[in-house]
């Protein structure tokens, strides 16, 4: 199936996104804290390599994962200004920053793949995604995203964070090309 699949679907090449002839959108999971070898990181890693598969056909070019070191500093003020000046090297220019906040909107999938469809066919170089560390983000971060997001109101663990989504990147993906993972 995956060979007939294959065969169906034309390499975009050099040519650009096959929807809109665009160059493809990067995307980029910015993290503070490192996954420790085990589950969480398999599966984290299981999601991203699903995502590059199906990501070139629909116009995406990758899904990288930059980890930061949390910060050492005594209190949580200095930790979370270390932790967001790290982060803000990391955000190229004319890219759209999305924040994961315990604070944000609860996006359903379909809506998320679809805000991830627009950005692309606008042309949008690259969508940023940043999870911050036990302190979460800085308010100057939180101002400068697009879309701020949460998973439910409960507090999770930002390895946690970081799988969940990596699987709604591929969950958006499958939505997008309209394959039967996603059943709503």
């Amino acid at each position: 199936e995956r060979a007939r699949q294959a065969a169906l679907t034309p390499s975009l090449g050099n040519a650009g996104c096959q929807t809109t002839g665009k160059i493809p959108m990067r995307l980029l999971v910015i993290s503070i804290g490192r996954l420790k070898q085990g589950p969480e990181r398999e599966l984290a890693e299981r999601y991203r390599e699903r995502f590059e598969e199906a990501g070139r056909k629909l116009g995406f070019r990758g899904l990288e994962i930059h980890e930061i070191p949390e910060s050492r500093a005594r209190d949580a003020a200095t930790r979370i200004s270390e932790e967001a000046a790290a982060i803000s090297v990391q955000i190229p220019e004319k890219s759209v920053l999305v924040a994961l906040d315990e604070r944000g909107k609860s996006v359903d999938s379909a809506s998320f793949a679809q805000q991830l469809g627009r950005w692309r066919d606008e042309g949008i170089a690259s969508t940023i995604f940043t999870i911050g560390g036990a302190d979460g983000l800085s308010p100057e971060l939180q101002r400068k995203a697009r879309l701020r997001i949460a998973f439910g109101s409960a507090t999770w663990p930002h390895q946690m964070v970081r799988v969940m989504l990596l699987e709604q990147i591929y969950r958006a993906a499958t939505i997008l090309a309209g394959h039967p993972y996603h059943r709503a």
